[in-house]
Order: structure tokens, then C-alpha cells, then sequence
């Protein structure tokens, strides 16, 4: 990679020794004579690096440099300075040098001097193309979803992102929460800093205060040495709190605290610590219910609820379903390194259909493997398995054959129930046959499921959709 460096030096003499110490190496070299000529040339051209002498006419090294933080922040900077001003080299740091170069100086000082900066001015710009990407990856443009419901959700998230205040994202499991946490902290005043996530659900009561506060050294029986917690890890950022409906309610006070005082202690430890930290938690539970169940502090619940954002399940989002699988189906196939395949008409009405117990997240998988099982240019509703994860979904039994019939009479016949000449409200019997398998196996889900044909995450899709709860009490 060629680099282009700016040498800014009075004394032409001197700029075409360095720039004969240099000759070998992959650079770009531009000359200017003080700072203002190079303030001009970098009006017109991008360098990689600034290399200037201190003491020259019209504007003096120090004085560039103060104009280089203002116009051309980031900027690295390398200064020359004559033996004897080691106080001018200092002042020159303090505006943002990088490095100096004390005259005189031999070939090998410079060259050594160039590739160190050069090194560190590469991993810096790549550390600037990754956050770049990152941020782009995460910004609210760039989440999928046209459905009403959805983009009045990411409407709420942006306008909260800029806030400090503690944010709560709601919705079922696998409907993104954590994608839309993130994108939060990406379009927020804290994107600079880290972001933490925490799966309050993940780890034992015991261990758990550990992980977020920290644990000096003996503080339980296998902590040999000092270790930071998540709130420390993400100072200057965000914290994380996913599924904070699952914290145990003794965490729950310290959590309380952590949030109005911005303190914490670690675990064994005795100093009180601060929290340089921006909160945003999520929960697929029902929090005001569990307060009321004393499940929930009700304290900490008002503390968390101020902002809310509540993402809706897939199920409630229309033909969201089929941007998001075609995207899916697209980030396999390149992954795959296979041709890129469609969806067939059949396939997608079956995704229409399916109600989506596991959302987005079973949405993915489901297309993973529809990938990787099809055969055709395009994915068949065969391809999908949808709800077989959950339970065997045999095919409905056939009554035995009946004697032939002719006209609306064979129909009929052939057909499992003879529909009434007045008609019938398809979705009341839908309801009645639910209620029945539910109540000939006592509300066991499972055999229920297998009664109708159905998946065991159909069935309680059902079950919710005709308010059929109480014929299927907890198993």
C-alpha cells in the first residue's frame, strides 16, 4: 500500500535530504514550505501522514498543529524539533503529535520512526472501516420490516436513541430485541463506546452478580483473582440487560441502585465504584404482571418503563415474513456459494400461514435448512418442514370408502364432514374442534396436537387465538 506523506520544512536543501532518506520506501511524498503552504495543499490533496519542522516563517509548527486538530482532526502528525527545545517537542504532543524527531537524526531513525506511525495509522483507519461497518450494519435504515407495526417500533427506537435514559425493549422471544438494543447504542452519543449485553436468564443466581458487578479475589469459592464485571467492561457505552424479567429479586435491588445512583461494589469488594454507563433492558415477559405476583420490584419496574419499545411478534407483521426469508435464502446461498434460489408460490403462502411461535429467529433457521435441503432452483413448501421441530404432524385419518354417489351426494361422500346448505363459520368450528381434542385428552397439549394434525406450536398458537386457555391448563 502506498502511503502519501506531506514534509513541511523551510529549508529546501534539507527537505531533499529526507526525501532521499525516504526514496526506497512505497510513499507518495508532497513538500511544503510552511504551515500555510500546507494548509493550501491539504486543501487539495488526502495524506496518510504530516511531517513538520517546528520553527518556520508565516506559521510555525505548534501553530499548524492547531490548525490540523480544527481542520484535520485525526490527522497523524510527526514534528521535527533542533536540539535543545525538548519543551517545544512536549508542547507539540500535548496539540496531538504523534511522535517527534529530535535534529539530528541519522536514516535509520527516520525510516524506523515512518513505519512504526505508518503501522499505526493503517490499524487505526482499519479499526475506523470496521466501526464504519458496524454502524452502518445497525443503523434503524437497515433493519428489515414494512409492516405497520414494525416501523412504528423502529420509529420509537430512534427517537429514544439519543436519550441517556434507561430504555425497555419488549416483545417475544426471537423477535430481535438484542438487533434493535444494539442499534440503539449505534445511533446514540455513546456509539464510541462498547456494548455490553448481559442474558440475565443464562446464568445461576449465584454466579450472576458476579458477572455484572465484578469479584475480587475469594469473594466465592473459585475466584483466585480479581475479575471485572460487565458494568466496568462497558464504561463510556451501553449495558445490555437482556431478559431482565428473569433477575432474581434480590439482584433486582442492586440492579435498582445501579440505575439511579450509577454505583455499584463488587462482589467481596468494599470500594463503591461509578458507572459511566447508558442502560437499555428488554423482557419477553409480562413485568407489570409479575410485579403484581411480587415476581418484579415495583420500584425497579417504574425505573424501566419509562421508554418503552415493543417490537410485535412475526406472526403480526404481514408480508414482513417474505422480506425477511428472501433475505435469509440470499445470505445462505452466498454463504453456500450456491446459485440463487426463489421462493415457489406455494412456499410462500405457507410461510403467510404458519403463525411463527419462534419469530425471526425460527424464521432463520427454517430457511437455513430450506437452503440446504433444496434440490430445485426453488424452495418448495416441502423444503420448509414448518412446525416439525415441535411435534409428528401426521396426515388426518381417511374414513373407510363409501358407496359411489353421484353429484353433491358423491362430494359429499368422498369428503370427511358434509358441509351444510346454510353454510358454516369456519373459524367457530375451528374453535370447537380445538376445544374437543383438548378436552378428550384433558388438556394435554401434545396429544391434543396429534389428534388434529397439528405441530405442538400450531396448536398453542390456536389456543391463544380462540381464548381457549383454561381447557389447557399448565402440563
Amino acid at each position: 500500500m502506498t502511503h502519501r506523506i506531506l514534509l513541511v520544512e523551510d529549508e529546501v536543501n534539507y527537505r531533499q535530504v529526507l526525501a532521499m532518506m525516504i526514496a526506497d520506501l512505497d510513499l507518495q511524498l508532497f513538500e511544503a514550505g510552511d504551515g500555510v503552504e500546507a494548509l493550501e495543499m491539504l486543501g487539495k490533496e488526502d495524506v496518510d501522514l504530516v511531517i513538520t519542522d517546528l520553527n518556520m516563517p508565516r506559521m510555525d509548527g505548534l501553530k499548524l498543529l492547531a490548525e490540523l486538530n480544527a481542520r484535520h482532526a485525526g490527522l497523524p502528525v510527526v514534528v521535527i524539533t533542533a536540539y535543545g527545545t525538548v519543551d517545544s517537542a512536549v508542547d507539540a504532543m500535548r496539540l496531538g503529535a504523534i511522535d517527534y524527531l529530535q535534529k539530528p537524526f541519522d536514516e535509520a531513525r527516520l525510516r524506523m520512526t515512518l513505519q512504526r506511525v505508518l503501522r499505526v495509522t493503517d490499524l487505526m483507519a482499519e479499526n475506523r472501516r470496521l466501526r464504519d461497518a458496524v454502524e452502518k450494519r445497525f443503523d434503524f435504515s437497515q433493519i428489515i420490516g414494512e409492516s405497520e407495526a414494525m416501523v412504528a417500533a423502529l420509529r420509537i427506537a430512534g427517537q429514544v436513541a439519543a436519550s441517556e435514559a434507561t430504555v425497555l425493549v419488549e416483545g417475544d422471544s426471537g423477535t430481535g430485541k438484542e438487533l434493535v438494543a444494539r442499534a440503539i447504542h449505534y445511533n446514540s452519543r455513546r456509539s464510541s463506546g462498547p456494548f455490553v449485553a448481559v442474558n440475565c436468564a443464562s446464568l445461576p443466581d449465584t454466579l450472576l452478580e458476579a458477572e455484572l458487578f465484578g469479584s475480587e479475589a475469594g469473594a466465592y469459592t473459585g475466584a483466585t483473582r480479581k475479575r471485572k464485571g460487565r458494568v466496568e467492561l462497558a464504561q463510556g457505552g451501553t449495558l445490555f440487560l437482556d431478559e431482565i424479567g428473569d433477575m432474581p429479586l434480590l439482584l433486582q435491588a442492586k440492579i435498582l441502585r445501579l440505575i439511579q445512583e450509577k454505583t455499584f461494589t463488587a462482589l467481596g469488594g468494599e470500594q463503591e465504584l461509578r458507572a459511566n454507563v447508558r442502560f437499555v433492558v428488554a423482557t419477553h415477559r409480562n413485568l407489570k404482571a409479575m410485579v403484581d405476583d411480587g415476581r418484579f420490584r415495583e420500584d425497579l419496574y417504574y425505573r424501566v418503563t419509562g421508554l418503552r419499545v415493543r417490537l410485535p411478534p412475526l406472526r403480526e407483521r404481514g408480508d414482513d415474513v417474505l422480506l425477511l426469508a428472501e433475505t435469509f435464502i440470499k445470505l445462505n446461498c452466498q454463504n453456500l456459494g450456491r446459485p440463487p434460489l426463489a421462493l415457489s408460490k406455494a412456499s410462500a403462502a405457507a410461510l403467510k400461514l404458519y403463525p411463527w411461535p419462534g419469530n425471526v429467529r425460527e424464521l432463520a433457521n427454517v430457511m437455513e435448512r430450506a437452503v440446504l435441503l433444496c434440490e430445485g432452483d426453488a424452495i418448495d413448501a416441502a423444503d420448509l418442514a414448518l412446525g416439525e421441530g415441535d411435534a409428528p404432524r401426521p396426515a388426518a385419518p381417511r374414513p373407510a370408502p363409501a358407496p359411489a354417489a353421484t353429484g353433491s351426494a358423491a362430494a359429499a361422500a368422498d369428503s370427511l364432514f358434509a358441509l351444510p346448505g346454510e353454510g358454516i363459520n369456519l373459524e367457530e368450528v375451528e374453535r370447537d374442534l380445538v376445544r374437543q381434542a383438548l378436552q378428550r385428552v384433558g388438556g394435554n397439549k401434545s396429544r391434543a396436537a396429534k389428534l388434529l394434525g397439528l405441530s405442538r406450536a400450531t396448536l398453542r398458537y390456536r389456543i391463544e387465538k380462540f381464548h381457549l386457555e383454561q381447557e389447557a391448563p399448565g402440563e
